[in-house]
């Protein structure tokens, strides 16, 4: 199952890059950019297709994918620099020439780097927009059409005594819940007259209820009964309403308070639940992980750290390897309450996990990635309008090729970044 688990995620994987890359491909034509090619994968083509002009093609390395718009670098303006001191082609125009040769004397008007400004835009922006869409989607289905797995008023499991220790002893005196008869699946209409629809109103019942005999209402295979129970007080542990952790004194000693107690646990369901939880989710998510883009180089030196220290890295930025063996202990995991609609709700969550981040730092606004043509063509579009504000010449396009170097050495960043992160993901796992 560890290994269905992994499926799952590479197959979700290869399906947001998918739609990512169509997303770009879609406005791109409709505003007359020539696309060559349309690519899942990196490396040998394993499949490929020719449909009107653009070949489609699934590639050895699942690892992302690309589509090809024709002539995205803008040629350059007369007079520009051409070679280095050595004689050789400037990395600009080395750039500027591989760019060029995608486009025939015919097709120069159908050059990326001809549209309009906010076409760029909407061309760029429109792939990381569906990782948005695609993770929305994955936790509406999560929380609205499985559920989350909430505590319920039925009862789980029923303590046999009253004890501290691991095991009863046969001089510990049982439960007042096994003293009365409960049992596990029965469920708690009401607890001393209070209704008990939820597990948290049990609990504040019994809480109210004190310590003396108390009149339990209960639904056992769909008949009520009325059970009489003797709660006795126990201490039990203190937890922090905000974070749900237990509480520690000063001195370092779990903080414990005297309460009534009769001896059960809640029983667990998934509860589906409406658009107002799906929208908390989202804006969660989002803003945890946009926290993580912008503290990016950090976090990498803290998980690059770790291999040193080998201190525990609590959560933080992971890499496929990282996410995927998350999705092999969701799928494996041996717990028989942990059912195969509670593994898919978390796969799927998982799955949009994935999308926000990559919307995110797909955002970034460096080249070469969207947000580096989002910016190009923003400052283009910002130039040109100040331009016939003025009354100036059209300033021109926006040229890219001149940040060439900058983009290869962010290009050669991220790749050492991931093989760091995958090589800590094995070493010292974040899960």
């Amino acid at each position: 199952m560890y290994l269905v688990g992994i499926a799952v995620l590479v197959v979700g994987l290869l399906v947001s890059v998918a739609i990512h890359e169509f997303g770009h491909m879609v406005p791109a034509k409709l505003f007359g950019v020539k696309v060559p090619e349309y690519a899942i994968g990196f490396g040998p083509k394993l499949w490929s297709t020719r449909i009107g002009e653009t070949e489609y093609s699934i590639r050895a390395i699942p690892l992302g994918g690309f589509v090809r718009l024709a002539s995205m670098v803008f040629p350059g303006a007369p007079g520009r620099k051409t070679t280095r001191r050595n004689g050789k082609l400037t990395l600009a125009e080395e750039t500027r020439l591989a760019s060029a040769e995608e486009l025939g004397p015919e097709e120069q008007d159908r050059a990326f780097w001809r549209i309009k400004p906010w076409q760029k835009i909407v061309v760029m922006f429109s792939g990381p927009f569906t990782n948005l869409l695609l993770s929305a989607a994955c936790i509406s289905v999560a929380l609205m059409g499985i559920g989350t797995v909430e505590a319920t008023n039925t009862v789980g499991s029923v303590a046999e005594c009253v004890t501290s220790a691991s095991e009863c002893q046969d001089s510990d005196p049982r439960t007042p819940a096994k003293e009365a008869g409960l049992g596990e699946g029965d469920t708690i209409v009401s607890y001393g007259g209070i209704e008990t629809p939820t597990w948290q109103a049990l609990l504040d019942a019994i809480a109210e209820s004190g310590t003396g005999p108390v009149q339990v209402v209960i639904e056992r295979d769909g008949v009520r009964e009325t059970l009489v129970l003797d709660p006795t007080s126990m201490e039990r542990p203190v937890f922090d309403e905000a974070t749900g952790a237990q509480k520690i004194d000063r001195d370092g000693n779990p903080v414990v308070e005297r309460r009534p107690y009769i001896g059960i646990s809640a029983g667990y369901e998934l509860v589906r639940q409406g658009p107002g939880a799906v929208a908390d989710s989202l804006g969660t998510l989002a803003s945890g992980t946009a926290g993580i883009v912008a503290r990016l180089p950090a976090e990498v030196w803290r998980a690059a750290r770790s291999l040193v220290t080998g201190e525990s890295r609590d959560g933080g930025v992971v890499s496929v390897v990282g996410v995927a063996d998350l999705a092999g202990d969701i799928a494996s995991v041996d717990n028989s309450r942990y059912v195969a609609r509670a593994r898919i709700g978390d796969l799927l969550g998982l799955l949009g996990s994935l999308n926000m981040a990559l919307f995110l730092f797909n955002l970034i606004p460096l080249l070469p990635l969207d947000g580096g043509h989002i910016l190009g063509a923003l400052i283009e579009w910002i130039r040109k309008g100040r331009a016939r504000m003025r009354g100036a010449p059209d300033p021109g396009p926006f040229d890219t090729a001149k940040f060439s170097g900058v983009s290869y050495a962010v290009a050669m960043a991220f790749i050492a970044m991931t093989v760091l992160l995958v090589v800590v993901d094995f070493v010292n796992p974040a899960f």
